[in-house]
């Protein structure tokens, strides 16, 4: 394997403590947007599913770009969410 997570052999706390971390950035924002518009609209949450593995990918064209990974690392990440 040649991918960066086997560079550092905490790799999976780090991504536990980011997760961690935007987690809580989101909670505050929510908690900004619901003190200017109002009771109801601070229902924005967040989810993280972490897994480890290869993955590919790439920019999919179309109304709206955007980058997105494929790989079974990503279908097992997307589950344990």
């Amino acid at each position: 394997y040649s991918y960066d997570a086997l560079l550092y052999s905490d790799h999976a706390v780090r991504m536990t403590k980011f997760a961690r971390a935007c987690m809580q950035k989101v909670a505050k924002i929510t908690k900004k947007l619901e003190v200017q518009l109002g009771p109801g609209t601070g229902d924005l949450t967040m989810r993280f599913g972490l897994h480890s593995g290869p993955v590919t990918a790439g920019v999919l064209r179309g109304e709206k770009s955007r980058f997105q990974l494929f790989g079974d690392t990503v279908n097992t990440a997307s589950r344990m969410e």
